[in-house]
C-alpha cells in the first residue's frame, strides 16, 4: 500500500505543522517533502535537537553529541520552518483547531491545511522521587552514560564494594545494564551489577529465546538477577523492595539505581485506521497523529518501537497528500514489526527478524541493527530507502 498512487491537484500549497521531532515527525516531514517539494511545512519541538533516543545506552562509548542532529540543521537541509515550543495538545482543544485551521505558538497564529501530532509519550520513571543516588532516563538526555556513572561513581567512592541496582528488564533497561558492565570493566572499577525486574524473566514481552540468551549473558557476567520484585526507593546506600506475590518488603545494599520502567500510557490520541484523530467517536480528517503518542484501530502494528513511530510518520505523510489531492483515497496503516534487535553490549545483541520465531544473536543480530539504523539516517539526509 506504501506505493498506492496519488494525485495532487492543488491551487495551493499545502501547509503543514508537525508538533513533535522525534522519529514519527521527521519522518512525515522528510515524506511529506520527497514527494511534493512544494509543501510548507513548519515544526514545532521544545528542544533544540531532535535526539536518537534509541541510542541512548551507547553514550557510555561515544559522546551524547554523536545522537544529537539540530532542528536548525534539518529544517535549513529540508527548507522547512522549525519553532522551538512546547504545545500542550488535548482532545479537547483539537476540535477546535480542526475547525479553526489555526494553532498559537509563542503568540503566534499559524495558520494551517493539516496538523500532525507527535508529540511521543513520557516514562514511566518520571514521577519517582530524584536523589543523588538515582538516575532516569532523562539524565542521559541531558549528560553521557560516561560522564554520569564517573561522577556518581566518585561521589559514592567508599572502601566497601559499591553496588549498581538497574531497576527494570526491559529492552532499555537491558541494552543499558550490558553497557554499564563493559564501562566499569574498561575504567577497571570493582562495581557490583544487579537487575530488578517485576516478571520473572527479562525482556519478557519478546519471544521466549530473548530471556534465555540473555539471562545466559548476565549469569556469565555475573551479573546478580533479582526477579518477581517491585522497587519501592533507593535511599541511604541501600534499596528498599517489595516481593510481586506477597508485597513483603525487604531492603538490599545499593548504592545507586537506575530506573528504566517503561513508557507511561497518557496523552494517547486515537486514530482511525488512516492516522486521522478520533475525538467524541469522529474522525477529525485535517489532524493526524503519529508516533508513541498515538493508537490506531487498525491491523497494523502499535508497538512502542521506533520503526513503528517511522512508518506511523510516513504514513500520515502519504495520507495527507492524498487527502489534499484527488480522489482523496486514503492507505491504511497495516505495518507490522519487521524485527527487533536487543543490543547487549558493543559486540552482542539479541533479536528476531521477519518472523518471532527466528532468533538472532551475536554478530548476526548486530549487523541487521547497524542496517536499520543506517536506514534512519539516509532518510535524515534526505534519502529514503524504506521500501515496506
Amino acid at each position: 500500500m506504501a506505493f498506492l498512487p496519488f494525485n495532487i491537484t492543488q491551487k495551493k500549497k499545502i501547509n503543514v505543522i508537525i508538533v513533535g521531532g522525534g522519529y514519527a515527525g521527521l519522518a512525515a516531514l522528510t515524506n511529506l517533502l520527497q514527494f511534493a517539494p512544494d509543501t510548507s511545512v513548519t515544526l514545532i519541538d521544545p528542544n533544540e535537537h531532535h535526539l536518537k533516543i534509541t541510542h541512548l545506552h551507547e553514550t557510555f562509548r561515544y559522546p551524547l553529541a554523536d545522537l544529537l542532529v539540530p532542528f536548525a540543521d534539518i529544517c535549513k537541509r529540508f527548507e522547512c520552518r522549525f519553532i522551538q515550543a512546547a504545545v500542550a495538545l488535548d482532545q479537547e482543544n483539537l476540535a477546535t483547531y480542526q475547525n479553526s485551521k489555526q494553532l498559537t505558538v509563542n503568540g503566534e497564529v499559524l495558520d494551517f491545511d493539516y496538523l500532525i501530532v507527535a508529540t511521543g509519550c513520557n516514562n514511566n520513571d518520571s514521577e519517582n522521587e530524584s536523589s543523588d543516588e538515582i538516575l532516569h532516563l532523562s539524565d542521559f538526555t541531558q549528560s553521557s552514560g560516561a560522564e554520569l556513572m564517573t561522577r556518581l561513581l566518585a561521589q559514592n567512592d567508599s572502601t566497601s564494594e559499591q553496588i549498581i541496582s538497574v531497576i527494570g528488564g526491559g529492552a532499555t533497561g537491558i541494552q543499558f545494564l550490558f553497557e554499564i558492565h563493559q564501562f566499569l570493566n574498561r575504567i577497571k572499577h570493582k562495581a557490583k551489577l544487579r537487575l530488578i525486574h517485576s516478571a520473572a524473566h527479562v525482556l519478557n514481552q519478546f519471544p521466549d529465546g530473548f530471556a534465555t540468551y540473555t539471562e545466559n549473558r548476565m549469569r556469565e557476567l555475573d551479573i546478580a538477577f533479582v526477579s518477581n520484585t517491585y522497587f519501592r526507593k533507593q535511599q541511604a546506600g541501600k534499596i528498599l523492595l517489595s516481593e510481586k506475590a506477597t508485597e513483603k518488603p525487604f531492603e538490599l545494599p545499593s548504592n545507586l539505581a537506575l530506573l528504566f520502567l517503561g513508557k507511561k500510557q497518557q496523552n494517547i490520541f486515537t486514530a482511525n485506521a488512516f492516522g486521522q484523530i478520533i475525538v467524541n467517536k469522529l474522525s477529525l480528517p485535517n489532524i493526524f497523529t503519529a508516533g508513541d503518542c498515538s493508537y490506531y484501530h487498525s491491523l497494523g502494528s502499535n508497538s512502542f518501537s521506533a520503526q513503528s513511530a517511522v512508518r506511523k510518520g510516513k504514513l500520515v505523510a502519504r495520507n495527507i497528500l492524498r487527502h489534499a489531492g484527488f480522489p482523496g483515497l486514503l492507505e491504511p496503516y497495516l505495518h507490522q514489526d519487521l524485527g527487533y534487535i536487543v543490543n547487549l553490549g558493543a559486540s552482542d545483541a539479541v533479536g528476531w527478524l521477519a518472523a518471532e520465531g527466528n532468533l538472532v544473536t551475536g554478530i548476526s543480530a548486530l549487523t541487521v541493527k547497524e542496517i536499520v539504523e543506517t536506514q534512519y539516517d539516509l532518510l535524515l539526509a534526505g534519502i529514503d530507502t524504506y521500501l515496506v
